[in-house]
């Protein structure tokens, strides 16, 4: 096991960024292989609903990749759901993710993220303001909220409900002086009430990972992909009218159930689809 490390605020490399916030850590306990100074890289926050939807993991998982391949840390708070899929996301590209807990720093929360909490140590870090043997309780996690917020650049809530605790993450960010984002999500879900509350009080939409990238001064050039062309594209097509099964594509475009299985294949390997629970998406616009 990683031995922890303790970066006190009087030390040069604790994050600026954070030292500057109302109430900031006097102390951070680091578990993880990078250097402390990832912390003061820029970075993207991207948060949201534990109990998420498919399109919700999707598009978290989706915004944490094409981030962290523009160079781009990414924090969250290694929780289920939103949290949990932008660090796979960021894992994916080979990135780098901090995940900021809400209880010791010996403690894996929720137990079921060990694993991801492993893969978040070896090329990045796991910071919290508790040490070792400090349970996790409620009042903890609206406290680390204003870390993850202090930490980052930009806050994006990908999915939340209207008294979502990704929500008050977005207090502390615009106490804070952050960028605040949100994404899009369906008028009749209460999974996207309180992200949709955030676009009609005047968050900026995130609606690609650019749209981040450039709230944060970067502005990323991109070679233009071919479009698909023959059945690859008719699959396309048809997910970018709305996601589907592969036996729905099947009948949509005419194509055997075994040529879309293996066209889905290339198109995910390629970026452009992404799958959750049998149902295929259009990935955003990258």
């Amino acid at each position: 096991m990683t031995a922890f490390r303790l970066l006190k605020r009087r030390d040069a490399a604790y994050p600026a960024f954070l030292a500057a916030i109302y109430d900031p850590p006097p102390a951070l306990w680091l578990r993880g292989l990078a250097e402390p100074e990832l912390l003061s890289r820029p970075a993207v926050a991207i948060v949201g609903a534990r109990a998420c939807s498919s399109y919700g993991r999707s598009v978290a998982r989706s915004l944490g990749r094409d981030i962290a391949a523009a160079g781009v840390v990414v924090i969250s708070g290694m929780a289920r759901g939103i949290d949990g899929e932008a660090h796979r996301g960021v894992l994916d590209a080979g990135g780098t993710t901090v995940a900021v807990l809400g209880c010791g720093i010996d403690r894996n929360y929720p137990a079921a993220h060990a694993e991801l909490a492993g893969r978040i140590a070896e090329t990045g870090l796991i910071v919290s303001e508790y040490e070792a043997g400090v349970e996790p309780a409620p009042w903890r996690f609206p406290a680390r909220n204003r870390i993850i917020s202090g930490l980052a650049r930009a806050v994006v809530v990908v999915e939340a409900r209207e008294r979502s605790g990704a929500l008050i993450t977005v207090d502390f960010a615009l106490e804070q002086g952050r960028e605040v984002l949100a994404v899009p999500g369906e008028i009749t879900s209460a999974l996207s009430a309180g992200s949709n509350a955030l676009l009609r009080l005047g968050a900026a939409p995130a609606l690609r990972s650019d749209d981040v990238l450039e709230a944060i001064g970067i502005i990323v050039e991109k070679p233009a992909l071919a479009e698909p062309d023959g059945d690859g594209g008719r699959v396309l097509i048809a997910l970018r009218d709305a996601p589907a099964t592969a036996d729905e594509l099947a009948r949509a475009t005419g194509l055997g159930a075994a040529d879309v299985a293996s066209l889905l294949v290339e198109l995910e390997l390629d970026g452009r689809v992404s799958a959750g629970e049998g149902v295929y998406r259009a990935t955003i616009a990258r």
